[in-house]
């Protein structure tokens, strides 16, 4: 696991510990809000990129969304073959309503954080 994925790790956890109690009272929006910080956060690691859209899969799954699971399956192999290339589009949330490679903006909260565990990652 790279430094950054390293440095990432409580960060990335805090937002799927935060979808996980979502998802233990029923708040499939909020949960999915979690997993897509969790996504922003950890798009630019290949283990927790892969991870967050596999996590976004079985969200999918239980919601029976056919279109996030196509989606989602699809943008698991995406982050598998191109994250390790810089291959992400930044700020992207991860979910199939917005197109795979938009970039998008990112919050001041998980800049400062990205910036953070980049500049202990050297």
């Amino acid at each position: 696991m790279s430094n950054f994925s390293h440095n990432i790790a409580p960060y990335v956890k805090r937002e799927l510990i935060r979808s996980y109690r979502a998802q233990k009272r029923a708040d499939s929006v909020a949960a999915f809000r979690y997993l897509e910080n969790a996504h922003v956060l950890g798009q630019e690691s290949t283990y927790w990129h892969v991870k967050v859209h596999y996590l976004m899969l079985c969200w999918a799954i239980k919601q029976r969304d056919i279109k996030e699971v196509i989606g989602q399956l699809i943008r698991i192999v995406g982050a598998a073959l191109l994250t390790a290339i810089d291959g992400v589009p930044m700020g992207n949330t991860g979910g199939s309503n917005v197109h795979a490679l938009k970039v998008m903006p990112i919050s001041a909260e998980h800049a400062e954080i990205i910036i953070k565990t980049k500049d202990s990652s050297r």
